[in-house]
């Protein structure tokens, strides 16, 4: 749990600031639990600058309470959670001031999302609140109010924590849990899972990452590994501590994060996943007639594919399809073996690319639209799938080929400039893997949008 604030001061000498303003947040990593939001009399007069800059003046807060009397609420909603805020050493030093003059020593764990954003997001022109989530795309109301820093940082927060992909962030998380030292049973892991589409990320005591998975239904998923009885099952049951997952909506996005931070964190008990999990490969090649021909064959990376597949079956599945739909030739694509003509043309379902009565110009032309429609070799498009929420969509980044990454974006945000979409860009590596799980996506689903540009 995590207690996003921001505190608004009266300005003045270091270490005689008092606050005039909070407010909290507190959030589970997906959404906000509890919330905080107070003025506050700071007992002292607010300097000119500080209230032209946020609007509160002294007359404001006349009336509004005294710190000590919020102080028992501050306490009660950061209570077991990491203090998050943007530029923490200020306000997690103006908060333990105001507690130290109450006789009160406040101590929690910290997390600064200026120091997160310049490791996570690099190369940013500005780090302040106001500049980075309006480069981000993240929208702010209220600037140099608390309420309104708050929230931006807490939206901010959510943005690095998705693109924290070695799971630092979470980490230390899991160390404050593992610190108190009580594992949830099985039934309350359960009931803190949704049923929603994400990625789940299972943890043992001593809160290494042991496992890996992703499911349209995260709940059902968890309880088959601790109702299973296979090995893995097994040594899951016997050390799990907690669990933590991030919610994706897109099953798409689901399925890249998890082939990517299974590569990067190498989770134990997912070893099978790490390795490659397309084996087959289809490749085209002339023929000495000059014809194109299709063949489905293990994968070899020395040679230049169109797609792959799981399994040599769903190669075959697919290549029946596409021999029908673009009007192939069975034997050319490799599922008819004979030295005649094939057994579509006996039943007039192939014009005769097999025994020549197609020129191979012509035919080729059909092969050549299939790769086109089945490759995206120096394509660049965007994939506009569901996001987490009936408020959001979710879109893939595919430019020249090359998969660059994801990004969450609000309805009410239209993603039209290709620049605005890489600055909120979630940046992954393109490899073999994550181009054959996209392009098997782009096969099978049915409401993915794909914009090309």
């Amino acid at each position: 749990m995590y207690a996003i604030l921001d505190i608004e001061t009266t300005g003045g000498q270091f270490n005689e600031e008092g606050i005039t303003e909070i407010a909290i947040y507190k959030f589970d990593g997906h959404e906000v639990v509890d919330q905080f939001i107070s003025l506050v009399n700071p007992e002292i007069p607010i300097q000119p600058f500080v209230v032209k800059l946020t609007g509160i003046n002294n007359a404001m807060l006349r009336s509004a309470p005294k710190f000590f009397e919020v102080a028992k609420r501050i306490i009660e909603i950061t209570s077991d959670c990491i203090i998050v805020a943007h530029n923490a050493s200020f306000d997690y030093r103006i908060l333990r001031t105001e507690f130290r003059r109450l006789g009160y020593d406040f101590e929690a764990r910290t997390l600064c999302t200026v120091e997160l954003a310049k490791k996570l997001i690099p190369e940013q022109p500005s780090y302040s609140l106001g500049k980075l989530v309006r480069a981000l795309g993240i929208p702010m109301a209220d600037r140099h109010r608390a309420s309104g820093d708050a929230m931006a940082t807490t939206k901010l927060f959510k943005m690095l924590l998705e693109k924290d992909l070695e799971k630092t962030i979470v980490k230390d998380f899991i160390k404050l849990e593992v610190e108190k030292g009580i594992a949830p049973k099985f039934l309350d892991l359960l009931s803190q899972m949704p049923t929603k589409t994400g990625v789940y990320y299972i943890y043992n005591e001593g809160g290494t990452l042991i496992y890996i998975g992703k499911s349209q239904n995260i709940k059902k998923r968890v309880n088959q590994h601790f109702t299973g009885i296979t090995t893995k099952s097994k040594k899951i049951q016997a050390e799990v501590f907690t669990i933590t997952y991030d919610e994706t909506g897109s099953e798409l996005i689901a399925l890249l994060k998890e082939s990517q931070e299974i590569k990067i964190n190498r989770p134990r008990y997912n070893r099978s996943q790490r390795k490659t999990n397309f084996p087959y490969a289809l490749y085209v090649e002339k023929d000495a007639n000059g014809y194109l021909n299709l063949k489905l064959e293990k994968a070899d990376g020395r040679k230049k594919e169109i797609t792959s597949y799981a399994s040599l079956q769903e190669g075959k599945n697919a290549l029946f399809k596409f021999t029908t739909k673009y009007h192939l030739c069975q034997k050319l694509t490799g599922l008819y073996v004979t030295k005649k003509e094939c057994f579509q043309y006996k039943i007039k379902e192939c014009d005769g690319a097999c025994i020549g009565e197609v020129t191979p110009e012509i035919y080729n032309a059909r092969v050549q639209e299939f790769i086109a429609e089945n490759s995206f070799e120096n394509k660049s498009m965007i994939l506009i799938d569901r996001g987490r929420n009936v408020n959001e969509r979710s879109a893939v980044l595919i430019e020249n080929g090359i998969y660059q990454g994801y990004a969450f974006y609000d309805l009410n945000y239209q993603i039209n400039n290709i620049e605005i979409l890489k600055n909120i860009l979630i940046p992954m590596q393109h490899n073999r893997d994550v181009k054959n799980i996209i392009q098997n996506y782009i096969r099978k689903s049915k409401s993915l949008k794909i914009l090309h540009f």
